[in-house]
């Protein structure tokens, strides 16, 4: 069994730094969006989503970055129990992400907390949990954050029966689709 985690294990995490790498590039480019396509509403309301986005990178990114190396190439390099920490800690960072980009989402959309400055034009915060914890938050992470976890449990679910069609039904394969189909039946009727 232990084994059958562990190949399963090698596979996914390629997978995953490869949706890592999309994810820091679509990032990159959404910063300069905001300052080519959105320059007005940069000025405007700078102030209050230039630090949630900065937020993200001091608290989740660098974290994230921090253990990615440990988590792709330090399977044989450290122990387990360093190996697994490094995962969890990618894991702990991609939820820290998503909190922060959904905050500054979800402001974009129910704004709280903040105060309009008429002769300059531009917003600023005044009060920090209002704005973090407006009032569409709460709901978007929950519903982004199952929804993430769906979905990849629903791509390891199809990859599964893929290889059961081609007949390829191997103890790995079924821990997987054991494992995605416990996580669909939890999460689903959390999401609906």
């Amino acid at each position: 069994v232990r084994e059958g985690f562990c190949r399963r294990y090698m596979l996914w995490v390629k997978v995953f730094a490869l949706a890592v790498a999309m994810g820091v590039v679509s990032g990159v480019v959404m910063g300069y969006q905001f300052g080519t396509n959105w320059s007005a509403f940069s000025d405007a309301v700078g102030s209050v989503i230039g630090p949630l986005l900065g937020y993200e990178v001091l608290t989740a990114f660098f974290l994230e970055a921090t253990f990615l190396g440990v988590m792709l190439f330090g399977w044989s390099k450290v122990g387990e129990r360093l190996h697994f920490i490094a995962t969890c800690a990618v894991a702990i960072g991609t939820t820290i992400s998503a909190f922060w980009i959904l905050s500054a989402n979800s402001w974009m959309q129910t704004p709280a907390g903040h105060a309009y400055d008429v002769a300059t034009g531009t917003f600023y915060a005044e009060d920090w949990m209002k704005v973090i914890f407006n009032p569409s938050f709460p709901s978007r992470l929950v519903h982004m954050l199952l929804a993430a976890y769906i979905t990849t449990a629903s791509v390891i679910m199809a990859a599964g029966a893929w290889q059961v069609l081609k007949g390829r039904i191997s103890e790995p394969g079924k821990i997987q689709m054991r494992m995605a189909a416990g996580t669909l039946a939890l999460l689903m009727p959390l999401q609906i």
